[in-house]
């Protein structure tokens, strides 16, 4: 069994790593070849979403379909009763008395970090929500640098945290916010649409077209979703979030994380063929 997470030869020649052509395109022969020996090699093949499935189908024509499943990330969940400490907001310097969009994790080429940057501008200096930003990465410091230059009243960044703080700062936070570059030509699915899901948050996800992520959230009520190039859209989707009721979808997003996204939905998609 496969449980495929990544499309390696295509998500370097996405991001510049590789290319096609010329010398690089040799790479990309000995990493494609690689990765359909490994398609052959294996009975079944389990993917993170419906459109890595369509994906992994329409370019690999020789797989049969009846090989080719979705078996997702999955988390296993400690039912506990959430507590939420405020105080964590007081510790850096974020106000309370308002709705508080969190960004976590790699500040990396694939997050497409340029376009978080131009959101962020964009809604710099509003009154009505706060966005927090935490993470490294190849693009931290020119994330860094933007937030030193401009000083924005709505928008704090902090360099990466330990888990135990980061779990608190989120659990205080109200929306979780999703970035993948636009130019991915694959269905990537990032696994921090679950960290949210089970903080109890509804999202946005600002991806690339090609990735459901969005439109899975919007379908099941618990978020929205915004296309990677497009600033306005991203404004828009955050005043639609603040007119919502947040606390709803983000109670809807828990239980449609436990329908779906469980360590036991996964274990038994792969288990049923032994």
């Amino acid at each position: 069994y496969l449980l495929l997470k990544d499309i390696f030869p295509q998500n370097a020649v996405d991001m510049g790593m590789l290319t096609k052509t010329g010398v690089k395109g040799l790479l990309y022969k000995f990493f494609r070849a690689k990765e359909k020996k490994l398609y052959a090699l294996s009975d079944y093949i389990g993917c993170m979403s419906p459109a890595n499935v369509e994906y992994v189908l329409k370019h690999n024509p020789d797989i049969s379909p009846d090989r080719v499943e979705v078996a997702p990330n999955s988390l296993e969940v400690v039912e506990t009763e959430m507590s939420v400490d405020k105080s964590v907001l007081t510790r850096y310097n974020i106000s309370a008395d308002k709705p508080i969009f969190i960004y976590g994790g790699n500040l990396g080429v694939p997050q497409g970090i340029p376009f978080l940057i131009e959101c962020l501008e964009a809604n710099a200096d509003r009154e009505d929500c706060h966005f927090v930003v935490v993470g490294t990465g190849t693009y931290y410091q020119k994330l860094a640098d933007w937030y030193n230059a401009r000083m924005p009243k709505a928008v704090t960044v902090m360099k990466g945290l330990p888990k135990e703080d980061y779990d608190h700062l989120v659990k205080a936070c109200q929306v979780g916010l999703i970035f993948l570059d636009h130019r991915f030509t694959i269905p990537n699915f990032p696994s921090r649409l679950l960290s949210y899901l089970e903080f109890k948050m509804p999202v946005i996800a600002c991806t690339d077209p090609n990735c459901d992520t969005g439109f899975i959230a919007e379908e099941n009520g618990v978020g929205l979703y915004a296309p990677s190039n497009e600033v306005a859209t991203f404004t828009k989707s955050v005043d639609k979030m603040l007119a919502s009721d947040m606390v709803a979808m983000g109670e809807k997003g828990y239980q449609f994380m436990k329908e779906n996204y469980l360590v036991e939905h996964t274990y038994n998609q792969i288990i049923k063929h032994l």
